[in-house]
């Protein structure tokens, strides 16, 4: 039976909330009314090829050190706190610039997220809408998609479902075993929701920007190349963080005036958790 909220108990105000915004300083007026009209920006220029080469080195020695002690390739998740270079990447002032046209002047980072899709890999992402899981609210959160590998249908590009970010909370079903899903949800027939499906090519140092309620998948890697991206999630921060899920925050731009969001200081090193 279809599901209408993951989390009832929590009263999430789950709609979306259009950018007003008459003077940005980094994206187009036409940006900001497609982000507004169709849930997401791509592709946009952050990093040349030799920065996101260094960026991809130090992804595959934190990969390599985090198997070794258990984790597998989508396990570095909310890690921002205890990395370095994922830190550096949440403050990163040409990530920021973007996020803040659509945000405001004060940015939280919550989480980070490394999707990393091996060649052959025979996981998918079901189509989901990224606020169903969170317990925050209201659902204000930015993602920004980096591409640490290019990225295309042929190794797993993210696929959106434009218009569909404007339904609030869309019904969804546990997912099934034979989805290979990585998470745990699959909202079914998602044409219905907005325009056909959209393929967000990247090239390595691009990015894309998503509302957490804009219907997003991907499908399985069957190339021989690897397909790794980084989430970044952002909000402002009148954005409440339920079930204590503001522990790893990190305040990247601007201020909190509430003081709900913890600021954690840059780490010297990696800090990778210990498996329960």
């Amino acid at each position: 039976m279809p599901i209408t909220d993951a989390l009832p108990e929590l009263n999430r105000k789950l709609q979306f909330f259009p950018v007003k915004n008459d003077h940005p300083q980094k994206l187009r007026q036409d940006q900001i009314q497609q982000y507004n009209e169709k849930g997401y920006i791509c592709p946009l220029d952050v990093f040349s090829a030799d920065e996101i080469a260094e960026h991809r080195a130090y992804f595959d020695q934190l990969i390599e050190k985090a198997i070794a002690l258990g984790w597998n390739n989508y396990s570095i998740n909310g890690w921002q706190a205890k990395c370095p270079g994922i830190y550096d990447l949440v403050m990163d002032n040409r990530i920021l610039d973007y996020v803040q046209d659509l945000l405001g002047e004060d940015l939280v980072c919550w989480a980070t997220h490394y999707f990393c899709k091996i060649p052959g890999d025979t996981q998918r992402v079901s189509w989901h809408q990224d606020a169903s899981y969170w317990p925050l609210t209201p659902s204000k959160t930015v993602t920004v998609w980096l591409a640490i590998d290019d990225a295309n249908m042929e190794n797993g590009a993210m696929q959106i479902i434009p218009q569909s970010h404007r339904h609030g909370q869309i019904a969804f079903e546990p997912s099934k075993a034979e989805e290979q899903n990585v998470l745990g949800q699959t909202v079914t027939n998602p044409e219905v929701y907005g325009q056909a499906p959209v393929v967000l090519d990247l090239k390595a140092g691009q990015i894309s920007l998503h509302s957490d309620l804009l219907l997003h998948a991907s499908e399985p890697n069957t190339s021989d190349r690897r397909r790794c991206g980084l989430t970044l999630r952002f909000i402002p921060p009148d954005v409440q963080a339920l079930n204590r899920w503001n522990q790893n925050s990190i305040i990247a731009r601007g201020q909190d005036p509430s003081g709900h969001w913890f600021t954690t200081p840059r780490p010297a090193t990696d800090q990778i958790p210990e498996r329960n």
